[in-house]
């Protein structure tokens, strides 16, 4: 293969119409693939089966403890899983508050808390304007929840080390940036972790607004796919450095490792904002589902238990990134009409395509049967400046159709940019 920027107009009509053919030869199949969102497969679901034997009249309700799991009471959760999640989070189980599936429905109350109650400096509603920091490409749900509540999206570029840290510290010196949206380890979509100099930064930051939260969505800390996966920092110790353990909440779930509809989230915070959190859940909630966090305790009493499982997930996982890496590196790797992330764990892929481009990729895509995540969703307000980002999520296909759906991307991605270049 030739790089498109070294062929003539000639040979690049030439290479349209081959491109072309075999567009129409995949529309002609009848395809019917799906790579638009991070769900894990039926086989990944199966590993946690397990858990719905865990709880019962035979093996009991009653935590350690003696609790029964039953009845009312612990609003925070219950001691086992409080525990587990402060060995995976490296934090004291007192500054732990497990919830139900959903770590986003979290998220969302700590941005409800923020703006009808505040962090200690008034209400953020009656502060004026709200801003976010949203670094980009990101996660299109937390930038949905400011959107909702009409808070003002702020795109910082986020690489290979994570965001623009020169950009994040000049725009921080407005009070009205109420906080930050992070993903940071193999962040959504980029799969990138970011790196001890970032998070040291991040953790250092003197924010003009006292109130600013850091909101730390450690969704992937420990969905390694090899057993060397990447290392973060621990953003607690290094924001004790200087004064800034208040600055954050960090939060994770079991959602991609046992049952997205019915796991456990889990939020860490300092001590004054586990007060302020668990202030609001009093008024809210009697409890979570405690006879869910019973069965998950007993599945896995401790994090060996839990690294057992990963590294099931990460044998099923491992085999479909690479069989849409080795397609994208054999269609398009000479070409230079795209790059793409090779992350060591997490769910995505991040792919560029040229300037322009994405959209008409997608559309090509949906054309030949394959679904992918709307193109612009990985950037505030669905508006990709570049229209060159795509997200790719190569956990629920199996791995033979992975290599396919990879295989009909490569040919859109060529198509579209050729369409380009003979325009």
């Amino acid at each position: 293969m030739t790089k498109y920027s070294s062929l003539t107009k000639s040979e690049l009509l030439n290479e349209l119409q081959l491109v072309k053919k075999e567009f129409e030869e995949i529309k002609g199949a009848n395809l019917s693939l799906d790579m638009s969102r991070g769900k894990p497969g039926a086989d990944q679901l199966d590993l946690s089966d397990p858990l719905l034997g865990l709880v019962g009249p035979d093996s009991g309700f009653k935590t350690q403890g003696g609790v029964d799991c039953r009845n009312y009471g612990g609003l925070d959760g219950i001691p086992e899983m409080k525990k587990l999640f402060s060995e995976i989070l490296e934090v004291d189980a007192d500054n732990i508050i497990c919830g139900n599936n959903a770590s986003l429905n979290l998220m969302f109350d700590a941005i409800t808390q923020g703006m009808v109650t505040g962090f200690g400096c008034g209400p953020w509603l009656s502060q004026g304007k709200v801003k976010f920091l949203c670094p980009a490409p990101g996660y299109d749900r937390h930038f949905g929840i400011c959107q909702y509540y009409g808070i003002e999206m702020i795109t910082v570029a986020c690489g290979e080390n994570g965001p623009d840290m020169d950009a994040v510290e000049e725009l921080i010196k407005d009070p009205a940036v109420k906080g930050m949206w992070c993903v940071p380890k193999y962040s959504n979509p980029l799969g990138i972790t970011y790196s001890d100099e970032t998070v040291r930064r991040i953790a250092a930051m003197k924010p003009a607004a006292k109130d600013f939260r850091l909101m730390w969505d450690n969704a992937y800390i420990i969905h390694d796919l090899y057993d060397e996966g990447d290392k973060l920092l621990n953003i607690f110790d290094e924001c004790k450095k200087y004064g800034n353990e208040d600055m954050v909440l960090e939060f994770t779930s079991t959602s991609k490792i046992t049952y997205p509809g019915a796991g456990i989230a889990a939020v860490a915070a300092s001590d004054a904002n586990i007060k302020l959190l668990k202030s609001r859940m009093t008024i809210q909630t009697i409890g979570p589902d405690k006879l869910n966090q019973l069965a998950h305790a007993r599945m896995f009493p401790d994090l060996k238990a839990l690294k057992a499982q990963m590294k099931k997930h990460a044998d099923i996982l491992r085999p479909k990134f690479e069989a849409c890496l080795k397609e994208f590196e054999t269609s398009l790797g000479a070409l230079g009409i795209a790059d793409w992330t090779n992350p060591r764990g997490g769910y995505f892929i991040s792919m560029q395509v040229p300037s322009g481009c994405a959209k008409r990729v997608g559309a090509l895509c949906k054309e030949a049967g394959l679904v992918l995540t709307t193109p612009g969703a990985t950037y505030p307000y669905g508006n990709d400046p570049e229209d060159s980002n795509l997200r790719i999520a190569p956990s629920f296909p199996s791995p033979e159709e992975m290599a396919l759906a990879a295989k009909v991307l490569c040919v859109a991605v060529k198509l579209a940019a050729l369409e380009k270049l003979t325009a």
